[in-house]
């Protein structure tokens, strides 16, 4: 009879083992899957945003050049209208998903792109030399968003794929 109570505890410990192992492990792989979604749409997020910025400085170009040719620049204001019509709305996904520094970035950008397009939309006189100026200010505040991009995305941190932080090395 002892024998066969030994054995029935051995079943259950066994069994409960098996059981609290299974439990931890799906645990762990939903995480990893809610977390890979999640970053999907982030960097989703980050491009659709980047490359909305991008039409927007090439319409203006565009815009800027037709005026200097005295040529008709509407249909370049009317796509670059159109882009910052389609960026304001990706900016508000864009801050729902990333982090206070890429948040931050964005703004930045924003308000960069606000500077190129109002000064587009009424150039003065040295157009030229002031639209470099404004489009080196908006192509720095990207490459600001794309530090922050990659590293909200934990891109290159080894430590994110594996979910373990590498060991310092000692002095």
């Amino acid at each position: 009879m002892t024998s066969q109570i030994i054995t029935l505890v051995g079943v259950l410990v066994g069994a409960l083992t098996s059981f609290f192992a299974t439990s931890m492990a799906e645990r762990a792989r939903f995480h990893r899957t809610l977390a890979t979604r999640w970053d999907e749409r982030k960097l989703d997020a980050y491009i659709e945003y980047i490359s909305c910025v991008k039409e927007e400085v090439r319409a203006s170009r565009q815009a800027i050049e037709a005026g200097e040719r005295g040529e008709d620049n509407s249909q370049a204001l009317s796509e670059m209208a159109a882009a910052e019509a389609r960026r304001s709305v990706l900016f508000e996904g864009l801050v729902l998903l990333s982090n206070e520094a890429a948040a931050d970035a964005a703004r930045s950008v924003n308000q960069r792109t606000w500077d190129l397009l109002e000064w587009t939309l009424d150039p003065g006189a040295e157009a030229s030399a002031r639209r470099s100026e404004l489009s080196i200010l908006v192509i720095e505040a990207l490459n600001t968003l794309h530090r922050a991009a990659r590293s909200d995305l934990a891109m290159g941190d080894p430590r994110r794929a594996t979910g373990r932080r590498r060991a310092t090395p000692a002095l």
